[in-house]
């Protein structure tokens, strides 16, 4: 892909970010505005201004840390430490009630949470893509060295139970998911209902930690296993064994020596069975434009290439942030380099109410998780701004991204709505309950009060959004290292 697609997706990517913050701090501006508050600066992102300008009084600025922003209210509780000194001390201005107060700060929250409804009703009319391991419980695919294979879990068994909890679809996004069932299961092995052959059956597997550095988030539960998925040949190498016996992009493999795959894994499983064994021939049973038939492959070694690499990529090994893996040794391939699952994507049209519902339950299973006893989810598994902005960059890369990316962002601002509700001061939900107390005392906390509590707040907050950042950047330096392309080219047969 050329540079100018890169440059195209990270200016999606920031306009739309800065619209969900700007969106939020113009609640702030416009109930301030509208109660006859003091404004000193609307600004988008923290830290010391790259660019400003001023208009009828009001500072526009635009920081240099993207994590965030705020519109600087000197008549509230003051913010020294993200926002600067105001240029109007406090002292010189005239009070305003806890009511406005509470308005004012309710004012972003609920701009946040209109604008979630918006989207909503947008995904609702265009509809989100969703594929096959959206739905399914079934098991595609196990690691045999995984603890899920040791529990006598096989790829075809349907899940119908993890730790007591029922569940009803694979991935994490839903609470009622087989990975999240997994994750925030407790004990040292996990009870899992499953059917087989149309009976049930109960067994227990372990759980399994991958090893972490101290500079990597800690790993979460795992059963090293994957959904039933088909298992669709999407790109085929040249002069590969593949190629030579005629299998064609939208093939789709259903049988690897008569017995059942329900995941691409289970071709790549083969591959690696032969890279420290003997390479027998393998009958490969595929379906095309409905009929069946099978071709026979023998594995071949190819020699690898190292693809030169491109965007972010190609800038962290200029910046020696991240530097090129070594590529990995030839071993037998059938040459069907990328497989996918079903590409017949189907669209979800989910009503407005159903979406914000499952947005807010998401955030509620995760707060839920952060403060049980026994849970592993801390702190260090979440996300800041250099996740979301990861995860919109990915989104733009799928060419129905443009969907996602709108049923994500009902997410993200329904989570920017009710975290920013938390009464903890610096947050909104911080300024409504000090105001609330001083509805109930009559009179507003002693500014000496104010500053240590917010300010300590503050300092809390850079330093949370610092570490998560630490944990973020990390993981998205750390995946363009590990996913360095690769070519790998069979010669032509000899004649």
């Amino acid at each position: 892909m050329s540079v100018f697609h890169y440059i195209f997706i990270a200016l999606e990517v920031v306009l739309l970010f800065n619209l969900l913050i700007g969106v939020h701090e113009l609640g702030h501006f416009l109930a301030a505005k509208w109660r006859g508050l003091k404004v000193d600066r609307f600004a988008i992102w923290f830290g010391k201004p790259i660019w400003k300008t001023k208009i009828n009084g009001v500072e526009y600025a635009l920081g240099w840390i993207p994590a965030g922003g705020y519109v600087a209210l000197p008549q509230m509780a003051t913010m020294e430490a993200i926002e600067g000194k105001s240029d109007t001390p406090s002292e010189q201005l005239p009070n305003v009630s806890a009511l406005d107060k509470i308005i004012v700060a309710f004012a972003g929250p609920l701009f946040s949470f209109a604008l979630a409804v918006c989207f909503a009703f947008i995904v609702w009319g265009v509809g989100r893509p969703a594929d096959e391991a959206d739905n399914t419980t079934t098991i595609g695919w196990v690691d045999p060295s995984g603890p899920a294979w040791k529990a006598g879990l096989r790829p075809g068994d349907t899940i119908l139970e993890i730790d007591g909890k029922p569940v009803h679809h694979f991935s994490p996004m839903s609470p009622d998911s087989i990975q999240w069932r997994i994750i925030t299961s407790e004990g040292t092995n996990i009870p899992i209902k499953y059917v087989r052959d149309g009976k049930e059956n109960t067994t227990y597997a372990a759980v399994f930690h991958r090893e972490t550095k101290w500079y990597e988030r800690k790993a979460l539960r795992q059963l090293l296993i994957a959904p039933e998925i088909k298992t669709t040949i999407y790109e085929i190498a040249s002069n590969s064994p593949a190629d030579l016996a005629g299998l064609k992009q939208g093939d789709e493999i259903l049988k690897l020596n008569g017995e059942k795959i329900y995941n691409p894994n289970a071709v790549i499983d083969a591959e690696d069975a032969m890279s420290n064994g003997v390479v027998k021939p393998m009958t490969f049973t595929l379906e095309r434009q409905g009929k069946e038939f099978d071709k026979t492959l023998t594995a071949a070694k190819p020699m690898v290439e190292t693809v030169p690499p491109t965007g972010f990529q190609k800038i962290c090994y200029l910046l020696h942030i991240a530097k090129p893996p070594t590529p990995p040794a030839p071993r037998p391939l059938f040459g069907i380099m990328s497989m996918v699952g079903d590409t017949n994507v189907i669209l979800i049209h989910q009503n407005p109410l159903e979406q914000i519902k499952a947005s807010v339950a998401q955030i509620g299973n995760t707060i839920g998780a952060l403060i049980a006893k026994k849970s592993e989810i801390g702190v260090q598994q979440l996300g800041g701004a250099v996740m979301i902005l990861r995860v919109y960059s990915n989104l733009f890369e799928d060419e129905a991204g443009w969907r996602r990316v709108l049923w994500f962002s009902v997410l993200l601002n329904v989570n920017l709505a009710l975290l920013n509700l938390l009464p903890l001061p610096v947050l909104d939900g911080g300024h409504i309950t000090l105001s609330l107390i001083e509805a109930i005392r009559r009179r507003p906390l002693s500014t000496r009060i104010l500053n240590a509590l917010q300010t300590g707040f503050a300092v809390l907050l850079i330093t949370f959004m610092a570490y998560i950042m630490f944990f973020d950047t990390g993981d998205w330096i750390r995946s363009v290292w590990s996913n360095q392309e690769v070519h790998v080219i069979f010669a032509p047969p000899s004649k």
